[in-house]
């Protein structure tokens, strides 16, 4: 029997939003940390590695409402439907999922951002450890020139640090990651939540701070990965925001200044809400 814990993506906004949920859950009495799995995949990349760190719950929520513990973010000013519009008009009449991949990662390559290191010591400050967990871990991201998926584990022999900052580099907002000499982009581009990664897991919970909706074409959908969850024996349940939770997470997950409703909204909704888990 295996546990599985999958977080996706949804910037600062969604980073805050999940660690107040799981904080919430636990004040419940329903902690469902200390799974055997987790696949993390952009703001859920960062989630995930916190959970790893050795900090409590308590503690990673702090760091998301105390103005003091919060880690140094880029202020970027982005309306999230208007991004998914000016990326569905980069990706024009490319035909494949892949090829659609491979158009994105070329419109991120060719984006105007911040410096590479720069991005990257933001994704160091968030983390409270640059060590991969014991328990495993799954961060997923998308090589900009091949359009195809990797996934970064403690056998990748690939810092954490490089693993989180690629599932977090979002297309035409922040530079891709370079690994190895390769560069990656955001695992969103994939898909929202990558579920399809816990095939294996008896009982796999997905949280995804943006709703189920994907923001690009993915042969993965996560309607379809649960589907195929369940059709493979395991237990699955979704998890999205509810109204207060949307609302505070707002236009622009992007914007620091999310962080702390965010997580509150989280934590409330953690705290009210029933997990239901289906195999049907």
């Amino acid at each position: 029997m295996t546990d599985a814990l999958v977080l996706g993506g949804g910037g600062v906004g969604g980073i805050a939003w999940i660690t107040g949920l799981l904080a919430g859950l636990a004040d419940a009495g329903r902690d469902v940390t200390g799974v055997e799995l987790t696949v993390g995949t952009s703001a859920g990349a960062t989630v995930a590695a916190q959970l790893g760190s050795g900090l409590g719950l308590d503690e990673l929520y702090a760091r998301q409402v105390e103005p003091e513990l919060q880690a140094a973010e880029i202020m970027v000013d982005v309306d999230l439907q208007s991004w998914a519009a000016e990326i569905a008009a980069v990706m024009g009449e490319a035909g494949t999922v892949s090829e659609m991949r491979r158009v994105v990662g070329r419109f991120a390559l060719d984006a105007a951002t911040v410096p590479e290191a720069q991005r990257r010591a933001v994704i160091e400050s968030r983390l409270p450890s640059h060590e991969w967990p014991a328990r495993a871990l799954k961060v997923v991201a998308v090589d900009a020139e091949s359009g195809e998926p990797r996934v970064f584990d403690n056998a990748s022999r690939v810092s954490l640090v490089d693993a989180v900052t690629a599932s977090c580099a979002v297309p035409g907002v922040w530079p891709p990651a370079t690994i190895d000499g390769r560069r990656y982009v955001d695992g969103g581009v994939r898909s929202g939540a990558n579920a399809d990664y816990a095939l294996d897991a008896s009982r796999v919970l997905v949280i995804v701070p943006l709703g189920s909706a994907e923001l690009f074409p993915t042969e993965k959908p996560l309607p379809q990965a649960a589907s195929e969850l369940r059709a493979a024996g395991g237990e699955v349940a979704i998890v999205e925001p509810d109204e207060a939770s949307r609302a505070a997470i707002g236009a622009n997950p992007l914007d620091p200044s999310t962080r702390r409703p965010a997580a509150e909204a989280g934590r409330a909704q953690g705290r009210r809400l029933r997990i239901e888990w289906s195999r049907a």
